[in-house]
């Protein structure tokens, strides 16, 4: 009884603190201008289907892409004896689903098989990132938190398998010496190569069942509450964040309403423009970003795909599409913390562009969507470095210098170029 209730309290405990903070995510991601994304549900459905739960975007790149398959499936798949722990550790019973029979079996037999799979595609991913040292996980945002989360992670979910292994093969021998409350049930493909590590005494075997239980279970909490604070809370964002991503054709810009109205009333004398509230020029801050680009931060895997493709990047550039993701989280986070311990009219005098984004990171973008492309997910860095540099220039009046030189053409001659039209075809004469 005592066991029960300290379960009882556990998953209260968790499932509120992990309520607690998605509540607060979802707080920051309102913080965000409102945007239409609900038009053509069917063609949104089938893109979630396909990018997050086909993760077709991965497998651009073959070998982590089934590295990356077997982990989804291992975490989908395996987490669904979750339930049966849950009442068991409800209930007091034990392997409370044993009466499927055969189909439990095959269901235990495959949980073990896929941590397997689990566990060597994690201890890769530790290979890769921290002996071969693969390229696109490192950069100047890649320092500090955003590398141990990756490695936090990754170990967790390995001694988190090697708990539910561990926790089957001494199941599996107090099942083979007839211990009360141990019954008969389940298969164990890969546990039972591990039963020869085991002692033979009853308490030690209880023992560490129970320890690994536990263990299991506590993981299983803890990884939950870590997933606000971590890139990996994508897990779960990723399926909203592809449902609402831009449909449009990569790389067509929206029109401002504001801007729209007055071309049409200089066009059209007649055109009377809806009343609005005037309104700011592009954004200089995460207030000024819409709700879905304040997702899109969230959702950033740090995977680095976007930056590896990014030409400015290559060319030695600043501009990093996935720390222009990282720094716009990570001033919505500070913006967040301002809001809980000042209120929502707190001002603190920084700003995304600038403070964290600087103007040179913006203006070497080619605006190329390569990083678009990349994401496995449906990101759109450059949307949020297009407002950045429409603050630049409405609002500001302040671009490099090349900028202003070609905006005062296409103003003068109709063209980027410092020719007026007349002259055009003047290159054609001397030939």
């Amino acid at each position: 009884m005592i066991s029960q209730i300290l379960f009882i309290i556990l998953a209260i405990a968790g499932t509120a603190l992990f309520t607690y903070n998605v509540r607060k995510v979802i707080r920051n991601i309102k913080l965000g201008k409102a945007t239409n994304r609900s038009d053509k549900p069917q063609e949104r459905l089938i893109t979630m289907l396909k990018v997050a739960f086909g993760q077709t975007k991965m497998a651009v790149r073959p070998v982590p892409f089934l590295l990356h398959l077997v982990v989804y499936l291992g975490f989908v798949i395996i987490n669904l004896e979750v339930l049966e722990i849950i009442i068991d550790g409800v209930f007091g019973t034990h392997r409370v689903f044993a009466g499927l029979g055969g189909f439990y079996n095959f269901l235990i037999g495959s949980f073990e098989l896929l941590a397997a799979g689990v566990w060597l595609a994690c201890a890769v991913f530790l290979i890769r990132r921290n002996i071969l040292k693969l390229k696109r996980f490192s950069g100047v945002e890649m320092k500090s938190w955003p590398k141990s989360d990756a490695n936090l992670i990754l170990i967790t979910e390995i001694l988190l398998m090697s708990a539910f292994l561990m926790m089957n093969a001494a199941d599996a021998k107090l099942q083979a010496l007839s211990v009360v409350h141990y019954t008969p049930a389940g298969a164990f493909p890969v546990s039972t190569w591990l039963q020869s590590l085991l002692p033979n005494q009853v308490n030690s075997l209880i023992f560490i069942e129970r320890f690994c239980w536990w263990f299991h279970i506590i993981g299983i909490f803890g990884f939950l509450n870590y997933l606000p604070y971590s890139k990996h809370f994508h897990i779960m964002l990723a399926f909203p964040n592809t449902y609402f991503s831009k449909l449009q054709p990569k790389g067509e810009f929206s029109n401002m309403a504001s801007v729209t109205n007055e071309v049409k009333a200089m066009l059209d004398p007649s055109f009377v423009p809806a009343e609005t509230t005037p309104g700011k020029f592009g954004a200089k801050d995460i207030n000024d970003l819409t709700w879905v680009n304040l997702l899109n931060a969230y959702t950033c895997t740090e995977c680095g795909r976007c930056t590896s493709v990014c030409p400015a990047n290559l060319t030695g550039k600043l501009l990093s599409p996935r720390k222009i993701m990282m720094d716009t989280r990570d001033r919505m986070e500070e913006v967040g913390k301002n809001i809980d311990q000042h209120g929502a009219e707190h001002q603190d005098g920084k700003s995304l562009l600038d403070d964290y984004i600087s103007r040179e990171e913006i203006w070497a973008c080619t605006s190329c969507n390569a990083c678009t492309e990349a994401c496995p997910v449906n990101i759109d860095p450059l949307e949020i470095i297009t407002e950045l540099r429409r603050y630049a220039v409405m609002e500001e009046s302040v671009a490099p210098a090349s900028i202003n030189a070609m905006l005062g053409n296409i103003e003068n001659n109709g063209a980027p170029w410092k020719y007026s039209p007349t002259d055009r075809f003047y290159w054609s004469e001397g030939n």
